[in-house]
């Protein structure tokens, strides 16, 4: 009895995974495998308005950060995953720079709209047909014109000894 005690117990690893916003310092949570860039665009759109007095800077890209442990950077399509016991994840508002001339900063940009949860079960519309009717018969025009055009070239060739001696004639 006393060794069931004692034993650990391991609980599964949580779905989402945590990101610490650190201009707000807001957490938000993402599923499992949710891309980098996604997770930037919400938590940017989340920081506060255009009209706010106090605006917040925004995100550029995440990061997990662990003690003693040099940081791993998330692209913008990586996908986010939980690296285990002290890793957590941060976003970064600026880039380190030494500072020297000429050195160009990139300027974050909010994306102007992230669906919210109560869109995403929009009605579904029949997708438009990719090859109609109208399609079929431009190309059809397109092989008559072609051949037409073929058999104007084929007949001004064959004709042209002809048109020759008739040159001949007047001149």
């Amino acid at each position: 009895m006393d060794e069931e005690e004692e034993a650990p117990t391991h609980r599964p690893p949580p779905p989402f995974v945590e990101v610490k916003c650190e201009s707000s310092g807001m957490r938000r949570r993402f599923a499992m495998g949710t891309e980098a860039g996604f997770a930037v665009s919400v938590i940017n759109s989340k920081l506060g308005t255009v009209g706010d007095p106090h605006p917040h800077p925004l995100s550029l890209h995440i990061k997990a950060v662990k003690e003693g442990e040099e940081p791993i950077t998330f692209g913008p399509n990586s996908l986010l995953v939980d690296y285990g016991p002290g890793w957590t994840l941060h976003t970064v508002t600026q880039l380190p720079f030494s500072g020297g001339e000429g050195v160009v900063r990139p300027k974050p940009m909010q994306v102007p709209h992230v669906m919210g949860s109560d869109n995403l079960h929009a009605a579904k519309g029949v997708p438009r047909q990719a090859i109609d009717f109208m399609y079929i018969g431009k190309i059809v025009l397109a092989f008559i014109f072609i051949f037409v055009l073929g058999a104007i070239l084929t007949l001004v060739l064959e004709n042209i000894p002809r048109l020759m001696k008739l040159l001949e004639q007047y001149v």
